[in-house]
């Protein structure tokens, strides 16, 4: 059954009325009709299965059959700090990070961040960023929208998680004593943060500045990942020895 996720207003008790994109989605790229079921989410984490009445060029309105708790969020809160990558490569990690149940999305400038990508975090948000998430999210059976943060300094990030009860890793391809179901053993946090470098990788000083912010080093194995196979395997890694996937 197909998914979109709404303004709560478009759902007034046991009426929806859908509007803009998503009613042109369902009239003309869908081709739906009266009788037709979806589901519509208004990011609370409910999930109201809708049978269409009325279908117009531009407006789409039904009748509200049923409203539930949605069941494809994680337990764990899971925020992944992204290096910048060059190309559509973060827009990937959101797609594919989205899909296996990250909760906030940070991108990080790092010292070996592409030129072009080392953006003013106050001013830049990619248009198609939230347009990804929610597609993702759409498709991948989620009640919730990850949250995509403005872009932060390594820096910074690394400072605000300081101290906090979070579990935070950090995957270098130098680390060789500790790798990361040890870093996990006996743990069962509430919230992780995993912090992933940009193509090239974290710079040791960057490493360091983690580590003194209470942030271990983890090794992934003995072969280099690019820095979209590092995250979507951390990702899925982490998730697993939670007991996160599989259930």
């Amino acid at each position: 059954m197909h998914r979109f996720f709404v303004p709560p207003a478009w759902i007034t008790g046991e009426v929806a009325r859908l509007e803009g994109d998503v009613a042109r989605q369902v009239v003309r790229v869908l081709r739906m009709s009266p009788g037709d079921e979806i589901i519509l989410l208004d990011n609370s984490g409910s999930e109201y299965r809708v049978s269409l009445t009325g279908l117009n060029r531009d407006t789409v309105e039904g009748d509200v059959l049923s409203v539930a708790n949605g069941h494809g969020e994680p337990s764990v809160h899971v925020t992944l700090y992204q290096g910048m990558l060059k190309g559509k490569g973060f827009q990937w990690v959101l797609q594919k990070g989205t899909e296996i149940g990250v909760t906030t999305f940070v991108p990080l400038i790092c010292r070996r961040s592409v030129p072009e990508e080392r953006h003013d975090r106050h001013n830049v948000r990619y248009p198609r960023w939230d347009k990804i998430v929610a597609e993702a999210a759409e498709q991948s059976g989620r009640c919730l929208l990850p949250r995509v943060e403005p872009p932060t300094s390594f820096e910074d990030a690394c400072e605000s998680v300081r101290d906090s009860s979070c579990v935070s890793l950090i995957p270098w391809e130098l680390e060789e004593a500790t790798d990361l179901r040890s870093a996990l053993q006996g743990m069962q946090p509430q919230r992780v943060n995993i912090f992933i470098g940009p193509e090239g990788g974290f710079e040791e000083r960057e490493v360091e500045h983690a580590r003194s912010c209470g942030i271990p080093s983890v090794s992934l194995g003995r072969r280099i990942l690019r820095s979209e196979t590092a995250a979507i395997a951390t990702l899925a890694a982490v998730l697993y020895e939670l007991g996160e996937l599989g259930r």
